[in-house]
């Protein structure tokens, strides 16, 4: 049967489903595009926001770890200071010693996306007696004891790992004796400490406890060295 259309109206336009369903998944598509550009934007700036992060380690001299990691492609700062001990601001004499309980450690920024925080602490267990308590050559008092300060569970995890790993396959004669203990605060050595070995490379120290540990690092972690 025919419908019927009065002679003062027009007949509705038929509405194209086919374009108006099209049209919604073209819109659709597009804020789904939109939103997913924006997410990994966002994700981007986060992981930027997290480009840098923390380490701390005591081997020894900082004299000596500071030139070392120094060197390090992804390791964007490197501060010499005291660390672990319970006086407030503890000066150079104080520290020395070894009544503050303090440690003389590096505290060094970088970039995870260049430099792993494990491939650091490969660097850490190569670059110094972890079997000598106390004492590093002929650096010997409380000062310089081989610690691990960690900042996260993930650091933690991962220095405890490493750790037993050389322990079960024998890699050191002795027994390791680095202590592995959460991060205090970290007070920032005299002026004169920081870049001491690039500063005073002619110096008496420098040339003979520096400059040999110095070249067996960068013997052996060739592909890690800033160009």
């Amino acid at each position: 049967m025919e419908s019927y259309c009065p002679s003062n109206q027009q007949p509705e336009k038929p509405i194209n489903i086919t374009v108006i369903n099209l049209t919604t998944i073209w819109v659709l598509a597009f804020a789904l595009l939109f939103s997913v550009n924006l997410y990994g934007q966002k994700n981007e700036q986060t992981k930027k926001m997290k480009k840098h992060e923390i380490a701390t380690f005591g081997s020894g001299c900082f004299w000596c770890t500071e030139a070392i990691f120094q060197n390090v492609e992804g390791v964007t700062k490197v501060v010499s200071g005291y660390t672990g001990g319970k006086v407030k601001n503890p000066t150079y004499k104080e520290v020395s010693s070894g009544l503050t309980g303090h440690a003389e450690a590096i505290q060094l920024t970088f970039n995870p996306n260049i430099v792993t925080y494990d491939q650091l602490l490969e660097i850490f267990w190569q670059t110094h007696d972890p079997t000598t308590l106390n004492q590093q050559g002929a650096d010997v008092g409380t000062q310089y004891r081989s610690v691990i300060y960690y900042h996260s569970e993930e650091q933690k995890s991962s220095a405890e790992f490493y750790k037993s790993r050389l322990e079960e396959e024998g890699v050191f004669d002795k027994p390791i004796v680095t202590e592995i203990s959460p991060s205090t605060t970290f007070y920032k050595a005299e002026d004169y400490h920081q870049n001491y070995y690039n500063l005073n490379n002619n110096a008496p120290y420098c040339s003979y406890v520096i400059q040999p540990k110095l070249e067996k690092f960068k013997k052996a972690f060739k592909g890690m060295l800033k160009k």
